[in-house]
């Protein structure tokens, strides 16, 4: 008697996280991951062996408030009691959201065609977020941030931004928004691009910072971005600031 194998179809399903605790995203040996939690979650309630692959991977310590991944299974009813399920079983600082049926060929990350990053900082001491912002007591300039950000709309190559000793084809990205915003006690900047590369916000975000603290000017902010010189920007903000907090795809992958 041969046994006949279901189709397996193609599924989006949304996850939001606070990276406080895990390693990153990506599974790593001997460490605990994001994506590692997540299979096990989606394996056990969908009682089938899952594995995603995710728009991209959040470094240690950094957190998302929505990332996609894909994954194939055999037809599942998604509602809000699937959504429950799987959510039990998960720890309080990672939440599903949704599961969305796309194309067979949908892939979450090649198919995005934007991302949405943003950086909070604490102006001053705050008991309730020291964990959840980057905390200064001194404010930078923000006028002249967001003068140095503007450069970011018409360049392309940010070589000078990524992580060292990466294995990317390139190191083209178009950033449309780079802007620093104050809401409260909270400075925000928000950047969003098509892509990123490895440790480009924190990058990013710490070398502006030197130009609000008056450690580099604007023209020298330019030659950093013309280097493609990874020592010649300033130190890596650090990771609990950060927030991946959209991924964009075209409305056709979903069905």
């Amino acid at each position: 008697m041969s046994i006949v194998k279901k189709e397996l179809l193609r599924y989006f399903v949304e996850i939001a996280y606070n990276g406080k605790h895990y390693f990153g995203w990506q599974r790593q040996p001997n460490q605990m991951s994001v994506q590692q939690v997540v299979e096990e979650a989606l394996s056990l309630i969908l009682r089938s062996e899952i594995k995603v692959v995710a728009a991209g991977r959040t470094d240690t310590g950094v957190h998302a408030m929505q990332l996609f991944a894909h994954f194939d299974c055999e037809e599942i009813e998604v509602n809000e009691r699937l959504i429950f399920r799987i959510n039990s079983f998960l720890p309080q600082d990672i939440s599903i959201k949704n599961i969305l049926r796309v194309t067979d060929d949908a892939h979450a990350r090649f198919d995005a065609v934007q991302r949405e990053y943003e950086y909070r900082i604490s102006l001053g001491k705050n008991p309730f977020n020291f964990d959840l912002t980057y905390q200064l007591y001194n404010k930078p300039n923000i006028e002249a941030m967001n003068q140095a950000a503007k450069l970011l709309l018409v360049h392309t190559d940010f070589q000078c931004f990524s992580r060292s000793k990466t294995d990317v084809k390139t190191y083209i990205c178009k950033i449309v928004k780079a802007q620093w915003e104050e809401r409260d006690d909270i400075l925000v900047f928000t950047v969003i691009a098509d892509r990123f590369l490895r440790n480009m916000v924190r990058a990013i975000v710490g070398t502006l910072l030197d130009i609000g603290f008056g450690k580099t000017t604007l023209s020298e902010f330019q030659e950093i971005l013309n280097s493609q010189d990874r020592s010649e920007a300033g130190a890596s903000a650090p990771a609990h600031g950060l927030y991946l907090r959209r991924v964009v795809y075209p409305e056709s992958l979903f069905l």
